[in-house]
């Protein structure tokens, strides 16, 4: 048998109920996974609402992110075998696959050897923050050494990881947070400079900080209307990348007869994960900066499984810093 956190309806963390199901035996492709931790992501929230781009299908899983090992492969997986220490790389979608549970399925695409120098519950917050926050700010080579980044929400386990990439490129990063009680951390964190937003006019800091010229890229999971303001903080030629929608209203991604010189993007991480080619150099980057000591994945707090209706009320309280991560406790009787 296997635990497995599932619904039946839309709502609240109330919905959410850890079940007894019978393990499931790998496909064609699939591997199965002892999972030791998982990283919880705002999608998943979402997606528990019925407010994300898909919508599930009952009785529903979720989850995008785990570390573990390996205990069973489908047909025609190769690279991986039982006792593997894994972890898995959001490439899925959530209405065929989850990761909340104790021994679950998941695509051998998205595997990936797990780093010998983390533990679960650190290698379970790495790939949604650091492989979104990749794509903008290395692949994409829109951000030089010495270029200002603007990183909104920046406590989240994404913008933690993106002022660690920005660093680690040799850009300046700039974070926002909306209270002034977060902005030690944030400059603890790695940021060069943090504007409390509910305390600054952001577009004037953005100025005093880069002496007028505006920042290079900006980095923003909110959007909304909140995006205009942005947009007056960004240097002629520089970048917007909208990479969710944490204000639900409409987002005027800026009007290019305000800003005729600004380029504005919307992102996922899907368009990393879900190329083989552009995956392997992400893992690459990542792998590189975690042995080098560059990046540091940042864990809030931790839940048992049995607490994962609280784990989302917390993460929906919107105070954490960093990855919340629920770890999972074994028994050794799972068949």
């Amino acid at each position: 048998m296997a635990k497995l956190v599932q619904f039946d309806r839309l709502g609240g963390p109330e919905v959410l109920t850890l079940r007894d199901v019978e393990a499931a035996a790998p496909g064609a492709g699939e591997v199965r996974i002892r999972v030791d931790a998982i990283g919880l992501n705002r999608a998943e929230i979402m997606f528990r609402e019925g407010t994300y781009f898909e919508q599930p299908v009952f009785p529903a899983t979720l989850g995008y992110e785990a570390a573990g090992v390996v205990e069973a492969a489908g047909e025609g997986v190769d690279g991986f075998a039982e006792g593997d220490p894994v972890a898995v790389v959001p490439s899925f979608l959530q209405s065929e696959y989850g990761t909340y549970g104790d021994h679950v399925v998941v695509p051998a695409s998205a595997l990936v050897p797990r780093a010998a120098n983390l533990a679960p519950d650190r290698a379970a917050a790495v790939w949604m923050a650091y492989v979104t926050a990749y794509g903008p700010l290395a692949e994409s080579g829109r951000v030089r050494p010495g270029d200002h980044v603007l990183i909104t929400a920046a406590s989240s386990s994404v913008g933690l990881a993106a002022l660690q990439i920005a660093r680690h490129i040799g850009a300046v990063p700039i974070a926002t947070t909306r209270g002034a009680d977060k902005k030690q951390r944030l400059l603890d964190a790695g940021a060069a400079h943090v504007v409390v937003t509910d305390d600054e006019d952001l577009p004037a800091r953005i100025k005093e900080i880069t002496d007028g010229e505006g920042v290079r890229l900006a980095f923003d999971p909110i959007a909304g209307p909140g995006v205009e303001t942005i947009a007056q903080g960004i240097a002629p030629g520089g970048f917007l990348v909208v990479y969710g929608t944490l204000d639900r209203r409409t987002t005027p991604l800026p009007n290019a007869h305000s800003y005729p010189a600004l380029t504005s993007s919307t992102y996922t991480l899907f368009e990393i994960t879900k190329d083989p080619e552009r995956l392997r150099r992400a893992v690459a980057f990542v792998n590189a900066g975690l042995a080098s000591g560059s990046f540091t994945p940042v864990v809030d707090r931790t839940f048992d499984l049995t607490d994962i209706a609280e784990a989302h009320r917390y993460m929906a309280a919107g105070g954490h810093v960093g990855k919340i991560v629920v770890t999972v406790t074994h028994d050794d009787t799972t068949a």
